[in-house]
C-alpha cells in the first residue's frame, strides 16, 4: 500500500478514537457501548500511546476511578446520565462494602490487561518521564494483583478463578457455553427453548436493536448470563458466599494467560523504579507459572481451561489454547507447536486469522460474536506473543492479514473469518486503535 493510503487509513482510525472520545474515557462504540469497559480501556490505550501519549496515559488513569477498596478493577464503569439508570440498576455495585461511593460500576472484573497498558505507554517515554508514570501506576497495578490472588485463588494454587463469562472478555466462548448447556442452565431458560418464546425475548434485548440477532448471544445464553449476574448481586459480590453456591467458577485459559504476562510486566515496571513487589505476590506470581502448565492436555497438545474444584480440564478447543504464547512463559518448542495451528484451514489459518473457534468445531459460526469471527484484539495478543518468542515469520504474516483484513472493511468490531466481512459494531475503538499500533510497529 502506497504511503498516501496508509497515511490516509490511519487518519481514519484517528477520526474513530476521536469520535468515541467521552473527555477522560474512550467509549467502545457509540450507542452500544457508551460506559468505559477495562480492557477495551486498556487496548485503546495501546493504541492511543501512538497518537497522543498525554491522552493514552489519561484513557488508563480513568480506569483507577473505578477501582475498589479491595483492590479489584471491574469491568465496566457507568455513565452517570440518567438515561443510563437501568444499566445501573442491573448491577448495584452499592450493595458491596468495597465499591467506590461517588460513582457505579460492574460488580466482576475483565482480563488484566492494565499492566500490559501502563508498560506499553512507558515504552514510549523517556527514561525520567517512564519511571514518573510506572511509579504513579504502579500502586493500583500492585492492589490488582493482590486482589486477584487473595480474592480469586483461595487455595493459593496459582491460578485464579473466574465467576461469570463475561469476566473473560469472550463472553460466549464455547469452553464456558458447554458447561452452561451440559450442566448449568436454569430450567426457566430451558423452558424459554421448549415453548419457544425466543423470538419475544428477543423484542427487549437492546444489543440486538441496532445488531443482527444472529451475531450476538443466543436468546438461552444472553438469558442465562444476566440470570447469573443476578445472582452475583443478590450475593452483594462476596466471593466466600458465591463460591458457596457458584453456577460458574472456572480458572479461565486465556484469562490466567493474560495474568501470567501482567505479572512479568509489573515485574519489569517494579525493577525500573527498583521498588520491590510484597513477598506474598512473588510468590504467588511464580506459582502461576508453574501451575499455567497443569491446564495443558497432552493428548491433544493443546491447553484448556479448568474447572475449579473438580480440576477437570473443559476440553471444548477455542483460541484461547493459542493464548499460552502471550503469556510467554512456556517452552519455545510447545509455543512453536502452537504457533503452527495458525498455519492449519481447519483450526485457526483461516483466510482473514485468527478465528476464535476453529472451523472444524462443532460450536463454529463465523458470525456469532466469540463462537468463530476474528477479533483484532486477540490478533495483537498472539502477534504479540510470537515477537517475543523469535517467531517472527509467522508474527509478521497474522500482522500484515490483520492490517489487510481492516483496510478492506474497515473498523467493525469483528469479522467474517472466511469472508472478511465487517460484523458488530461500526468503528470500533479497539480495533481502530490496535490497527494504528499493529502498522506503527512495523
Amino acid at each position: 500500500m502506497a504511503k498516501d493510503e496508509v497515511k490516509s487509513i490511519l487518519d481514519q482510525a484517528a477520526d474513530v478514537l476521536k469520535a468515541n472520545d467521552c473527555g477522560h474515557y474512550t467509549q467502545p462504540a457509540a450507542h452500544l457501548y457508551p460506559h468505559q469497559w477495562l480492557w477495551d480501556s486498556c487496548f485503546t490505550a495501546i493504541g492511543l500511546a501512538n497518537l497522543d501519549i498525554e491522552r493514552a496515559k489519561m484513557e488508563v488513569q480513568s480506569l483507577l476511578r473505578g477501582q475498589w477498596h479491595n483492590g479489584m478493577l471491574p469491568c465496566i464503569i457507568f455513565r452517570d446520565e440518567a438515561q443510563y439508570r437501568t444499566a445501573r440498576n442491573q448491577w448495584r455495585s452499592w450493595v458491596s462494602p468495597y465499591a467506590p461511593v461517588d460513582l457505579t460500576t460492574s460488580g466482576i472484573t475483565q482480563p488484566p490487561m492494565l499492566a500490559q497498558a501502563v508498560y506499553s505507554i512507558g515504552e514510549k517515554l523517556e527514561r525520567p518521564e517512564r519511571r514518573q508514570w510506572y511509579r504513579l501506576m504502579y500502586p493500583a497495578l500492585v492492589s490488582h494483583h493482590q486482589w486477584l490472588y487473595h480474592d480469586r485463588d483461595p487455595h493459593d494454587e496459582g491460578l485464579v478463578l473466574q465467576i461469570h463469562p463475561w469476566e473473560t472478555g469472550l463472553d460466549n466462548s464455547p469452553p464456558w457455553m458447554s458447561e452452561l448447556h451440559d450442566h448449568l442452565m436454569p430450567l426457566w431458560i430451558r423452558m424459554v427453548e421448549k415453548l419457544k418464546l425466543e423470538k419475544l425475548v428477543t423484542l427487549v434485548r437492546t444489543d440486538t436493536k441496532r445488531i443482527p440477532v444472529e451475531q450476538r448471544s443466543s436468546v438461552a445464553e444472553s438469558l442465562a448470563l444476566f440470570d447469573t449476574q443476578l445472582r452475583l448481586r443478590r450475593k452483594s459480590y462476596d466471593i466466600d458466599r458465591i463460591l458457596d453456591h457458584s453456577l460458574f467458577s472456572i480458572e479461565d485459559l486465556s484469562f490466567n494467560c493474560i495474568l501470567a504476562r501482567a505479572n512479568a510486566l509489573l515485574e519489569e515496571i517494579s525493577r525500573a523504579i527498583d521498588k520491590p513487589l510484597p513477598p506474598e505476590l512473588t510468590k504467588s506470581m511464580k506459582k502461576t507459572k508453574k501451575e499455567l502448565e497443569e491446564l495443558w492436555d497432552p493428548f491433544s497438545n493443546q491447553y484448556y481451561s479448568r474447572d475449579f474444584v473438580t480440576h477437570r480440564l473443559l476440553k471444548t478447543t477455542s483460541i484461547a489454547t493459542l493464548l499460552p504464547i502471550y503469556a510467554g512463559i512456556i517452552s519455545k518448542e510447545r509455543a512453536e507447536n502452537l504457533a503452527s495451528l495458525l498455519d492449519n484451514p481447519h483450526l485457526y489459518g483461516t483466510a482473514y486469522p485468527v478465528p476464535t473457534v476453529a472451523p472444524e468445531s462443532v460450536w463454529f459460526n463465523r458470525q456469532r460474536y466469540w463462537q468463530g469471527p476474528t477479533w483484532l484484539n486477540m490478533n495483537w495478543l498472539i502477534i504479540d506473543g510470537l515477537k517475543r518468542y523469535g517467531l517472527k515469520e509467522q508474527a509478521k504474516m497474522l500482522r500484515d492479514k490483520t492490517i489487510k483484513m481492516v483496510e478492506q472493511a474497515g473498523f467493525w468490531e469483528y469479522f467474517d473469518p472466511i469472508s472478511g466481512e465487517g460484523l458488530g459494531a461500526e468503528n470500533f475503538s479497539w480495533t481502530a486503535a490496535l490497527f494504528v499500533d499493529l502498522v506503527k510497529s512495523k
